[in-house]
């Protein structure tokens, strides 16, 4: 099993910037990719950001240039570092492991952030 807990969530205003880290214990060879998503009230969940074992980013569109996925050490921990935000970037963050091979998928808690104009 992998346990997932996200952090760094907070209240900014639009244009500035946060880092929200994932960190990852129990089975961490397993992971084969981690992906950030985030659901904002009254809507769907939307992918993020992702990131893949041999370093592959890939974005939804609506953050790319402004966010960035890295893992740190691995897979102890995966960043999403957030830039410029906007009111639209509010939402709660989650992230979610996927496996190497055939397995279960993992999902944290959750962090809020919430960007005010």
């Amino acid at each position: 099993q992998v346990q997932l807990v996200e952090s760094g969530g907070d209240s900014v205003q639009a244009g500035g910037s946060l880092t929200l880290s994932c960190t990852a214990s129990g089975s961490i060879s397993s992971i084969g990719a981690m992906t950030w998503y985030r659901q904002a009230p009254g809507k769907g969940r939307e992918l993020v950001a992702r990131i893949n074992g041999f370093g592959s980013t890939n974005y939804a569109d609506s953050v790319k240039g402004r966010f960035t996925i890295s893992r740190v050490n691995g897979w102890t921990t995966v960043a999403l570092q957030m830039n410029d935000l906007r009111p639209e970037d509010t939402g709660k963050y989650v992230c979610e492991s996927e496996p190497r091979a055939a397995g279960a998928h993992y999902w944290g808690q959750g962090t809020q952030v919430t960007v005010s104009s």
